[in-house]
Formats: C-alpha cells, structure tokens, sequence
C-alpha cells in the first residue's frame, strides 16, 4: 500500500493529521499534507489512514492498493 496526496486539491483541513499524525504533517508555508510515511505496514495505523482519507474534505488522499 502506498499513499499519495494531491497537493493542489488539498485545502490544508488538517483532519489527516489530527486523524494519524505519525503519517500526516502539514506544511508551515501553506498548511497541504505532508505524507510523513507512504507505506504504512501495520493494522492499526492503516485503518487511521483509511480514515484520514475517508473524511478529507477535499478528497485529496489516496491509497493505492498493490496490483494482484
């Protein structure tokens, strides 16, 4: 799994960071996510980004999923 942000639909919420804030950071310039770690490996920590990118207002996270 590997996630990916869209820098330019990002409005800098910040609900990725409050959500799972070893993944996600913001930048002081213009508050878009940071991806901290892009391929996080255990349970936990991947259902908080699942939920990080469920509740991003601008939609702008991603997880890709490897090929099978």
């Amino acid at each position: 799994m590997r996630i990916t942000a869209d820098l330019d639909r990002c409005v800098g919420a910040g609900q990725c960071v409050l959500t799972e804030p070893t993944v996600f950071d913001q930048s002081d310039d213009d508050g878009t996510v940071i991806v901290l770690r892009s391929a996080p490996e255990d349970a936990e920590t991947i259902g908080r980004v699942r939920e990080a990118i469920r509740i991003c207002p601008s939609q702008a996270l991603a997880l890709a999923e490897p090929a099978a």
